[in-house]
């Protein structure tokens, strides 16, 4: 991440206190950031989706600047967030999309697929969606793991240095969640 992290943290800390203008001052300085985020988001969704990555951006920071209350720490906590709302904001888009469409089957992945997979349906993110909210809560901790790295396509030091653990912790929650998800979203047939 290339942004410069004093300054977040500051601008952070200055929105945690009550300054309302701070928000306004962090945007240039996270904007390319979460444009990565949210292309990295994108690329896993079908082709032709119509919400682009600048509207992704602007819709999630929308929900980001709403968060009253949040004890912003530093600049990984900052992008953790901002990918939890990336991700609630395509899974909002993907619910009102599903909505519209009727019947249809999904296309099995793994989740180790999914990244390089060329599209997401709709549906698949919903059932996505609802499982990880399922492993939340069982581990909590497990599911912020897959938030991080799926949807928000942090790297293992910046989720350890995010959730306070080692990146050894990480990768062995990462592989416990992946095994999870699995089992959960394809059960055996028979």
């Amino acid at each position: 991440m290339h942004d410069r992290s004093p300054e977040v943290t500051r601008l952070l800390r200055a929105a945690r206190d009550g300054d309302a203008t701070a928000f306004d001052r962090l945007l240039p300085l996270v904007y390319a950031e979460l444009k990565s985020i949210a292309d990295r988001q994108l690329r896993r969704e079908r082709a032709g989706h119509t919400l682009g990555t600048t509207g992704l951006v602007h819709e999630a920071y929308l929900k980001l600047v709403d968060q009253s209350g949040v004890e912003w720490e530093n600049r990984a906590h900052f992008y953790a967030v901002a990918s939890r709302a990336m991700r609630q904001v395509l899974i909002d888009y993907a619910r009102r999309r599903a909505a519209q469409k009727r019947g249809g089957d999904r296309e099995r992945q793994t989740l180790e697929e999914l990244p390089a997979a060329d599209s997401i349906e709709p549906e698949e993110l919903l059932a996505l969606d609802a499982a990880l909210d399922r492993l939340g809560q069982m581990d909590e901790r497990l599911r912020k793991v897959v938030e991080y790295r799926f949807f928000g396509g942090m790297k293992e030091d910046e989720i350890a240095d995010t959730l306070g653990v080692t990146p050894r912790t990480v990768q062995r929650d990462w592989v416990k969640a992946r095994a999870w998800l699995h089992k959960e979203l394809y059960p055996p047939e028979g």
